[in-house]
């Protein structure tokens, strides 16, 4: 899930920023601009993958691999995570483009999903990884999340988002887990959390009083996991004590902002706003995990 979450971000950032160029009238450039912006990145992160990621093991005859009793599942979370986003970044690129609900649909909701299948298969033919039913059921799982509010409402009413916070896990491990914490952002589990974020207001009448950018935030996290499947690791403290971690789950209820609803007038605001949407806003959150409630910043 690294090379997935990584390029998820830059297309995002790339994608948004091209939204809110100003020199841009007509519907036909805009066509244009997103076409070469679109194949430049896609093509050249799958180039990139396959230098820096599938080079570094043997090809192998097409093969599959059932990893879905890794992580807790966390990297299926992510797997939709990262569908859903480019789904919902692409039907927002072709609209302001100007091409119909049906292509907006059939072309840039299946633009991730397509994306993502293309890995798989690369991943089917590289020893060092297989084609996994569990990574495309969730990869559809997040490009019909999107699709499915397209076509129902128009709008995104639920979101998927992304928190993460350092965990006391990665020093154990850091070759597999990250030394830095730019790296633990992308490798480390433990402290990533998943989340549905639910903005109530457009579920309400229109002259409803309650604040149209706030959301109510379902999450899902994991914790206490140094290996993929089992912690069957010899972890030893700077003071030579052995260490032992529980693998646990982690659900969470708490507030969000959805920063798109926030009204504004610049083009630009409007670009961060949905570039930054991706990331659950920091807020008291209640967890439930190992049977105890507790009170976290999530």
């Amino acid at each position: 899930m690294l090379r997935f979450k990584f390029f998820i971000f830059l297309f995002i950032t790339v994608n948004q920023f091209t939204f809110a160029s100003d020199s841009l009238a007509i519907f036909k450039k805009r066509k244009i601009t997103l076409g070469i912006s679109t194949l430049a990145l896609t093509g050249g992160s799958l180039i990139y993958l396959n230098q820096a990621w599938f080079q570094q093991y043997n090809s192998s005859k097409f093969h599959f691999f059932n990893d879905n009793d890794e992580w807790l599942q966390m990297d299926k979370c992510g797997h939709a995570f990262t569908n859903y986003q480019v789904s919902r970044v692409m039907m927002q690129a072709m609209d302001w483009a100007g091409y119909s609900t049906k292509k907006q649909i059939l072309i840039g909701g299946l633009s991730g999903f397509t994306y993502m299948t293309a890995i798989e298969v690369m991943d089917g033919y590289s020893s060092g990884w297989g084609f996994s039913w569990g990574d495309m059921a969730a990869n559809t799982l997040g490009t019909g999340m999107a699709i499915g509010q397209k076509l129902l409402w128009k709008e995104q009413r639920v979101q998927l988002k992304f928190s993460f916070y350092t965990s006391p896990y990665a020093k154990y491990r850091p070759n597999l887990l990250g030394h830095e914490p730019y790296m633990q952002l992308l490798k480390d589990y433990n402290g990533q959390i998943y989340w549905l974020s639910i903005n109530p207001s457009s579920f309400l009448n229109k002259d409803t009083k309650f604040p149209k950018w706030l959301n109510v935030a379902l999450g899902y996290g994991a914790n206490g996991m140094i290996g993929a499947r089992d912690n069957n690791f010899l972890i030893q403290d700077s003071d030579g004590t052995i260490k032992t971690f529980n693998r646990y789950r982690q659900s969470y209820i708490s507030l969000d902002v959805d920063f798109t609803r926030i009204p504004t007038k610049s083009k630009l605001l409007k670009s961060i706003f949905s570039c930054i949407n991706v990331i659950k806003i920091p807020f008291p959150s209640l967890e439930l995990s190992e049977g105890k409630l507790k009170i976290n910043y999530y």
